[in-house]
């Protein structure tokens, strides 16, 4: 059974202690995940065999490296996976501490919590289940999972019907996340703004929005840069209301981009679009939606993935890309 450690280090922490804190993990075990900006998860099973000492142990060892090499302080949870150590690491005091759980105790800790205090619960969800009734992680557990599907939609349903019952088969696994992701292209001809470069953009959010599912990253922010005839460029940066990594979400956006530029006649050469600061997806609350619609576009881009995944990316996608294709 694994052992995973949750760490969360002060917020706004600048990105170089950020990343000193990362190697004092590192110095525990090798099989570590870096949740920017202030998180991280690390696999303690083969570290607690090696150190000789427990987990509870070796979380307190990590403070004091911490505390007495940089001057920072950690929560640390720890638990026999991620849902159950970042809900741990959650639930410690803001001044710093460790909070262990045992594997036999999982469901005995969890049932008493509030449903937000679930690990990837987030407040749009938790109304829900409260409205219906469910306010504990217990009564969550013990709820049907069809029940909490209908609830929730299908995939954050199963997800949290799954996690109140401590069923978790996550890996950690080692990696430290790139800053930014971005894709780009040249147009053969200037090209003026108009039907191709709106076609030509939405092939760019799809092609981003791939990417970043594939990294298992979503973005904050995007920024659109555009490259004109004679060597001058423009370029803007907008934050999302939520990070995401659905073409949906990064359409709007970048469609408000463009029209920030305001290109009248202006002749364009080429454009990127460009994610940043990407936060790994695990750490993104799915939030439900009263838009039907939405869920359906999100159950339709899952589909379209495993098509793209299977017979290339060139598969199947929107309507006025394979236009522009053509």
């Amino acid at each position: 059974m694994a052992t995973v450690m949750h760490v969360r280090c002060p917020d706004r922490l600048p990105e170089e202690t950020y990343r000193q804190v990362l190697e004092q993990l590192a110095e525990l075990s090798p099989v570590v995940q870096a949740l920017p900006p202030a998180a991280a998860l690390v696999e303690l099973k083969g570290a607690l065999r090696y150190h000789g000492m427990d987990a509870r142990r070796l979380g307190e060892v990590l403070r004091v490296r911490t505390i007495s090499r940089l001057g920072v302080d950690v929560r640390v949870g720890i638990g026999p996976s991620i849902t159950v150590a970042a809900t741990a690491s959650a639930r410690v005091d803001a001044a710093g501490g460790v909070l262990a759980v045992d594997p036999g105790q999982v469901t005995r800790w969890l049932g008493p919590l509030p449903v937000e205090a679930l690990h990837g619960i987030g407040p749009r969800q938790a109304e829900a289940l409260r409205d219906y009734g469910i306010h504990t992680v217990g009564l969550l557990a013990a709820t049907p999972p069809a029940t909490v599907q209908r609830l929730l939609g299908g995939r954050a349903g199963r997800s949290a019907a799954e996690r109140a019952r401590g069923v978790d088969p996550r890996p950690v696994v080692p990696r430290a996340l790139p800053a930014s992701a971005s894709v780009r292209c040249a147009f053969p001809r200037h090209a003026l703004e108009g039907a191709e470069v709106r076609a030509a953009l939405l092939d760019l959010v799809v092609r981003l929005g791939r990417l970043l599912r594939g990294r298992h990253q979503a973005a904050r922010a995007l920024t659109l840069v555009l490259r004109f005839a004679g060597g001058t460029s423009w370029d803007a940066t907008r934050r999302l209301p939520e990070p995401s990594a659905h073409d949906e979400d990064l359409r709007t956006l970048a469609y408000r981009l463009m029209d920030a530029a305001g290109l009248q006649r202006g002749r364009l050469t080429g454009m990127a679009l460009r994610a940043e600061d990407l936060v790994d997806a695990d750490r993104v609350a799915e939030q439900i939606s009263l838009d039907g619609a939405r869920e359906a576009r999100l159950v339709a881009e899952e589909a379209m993935d495993r098509i793209r995944d299977r017979f290339g990316p060139g598969a199947v996608g929107p309507a006025a890309v394979f236009r522009r294709a053509g």
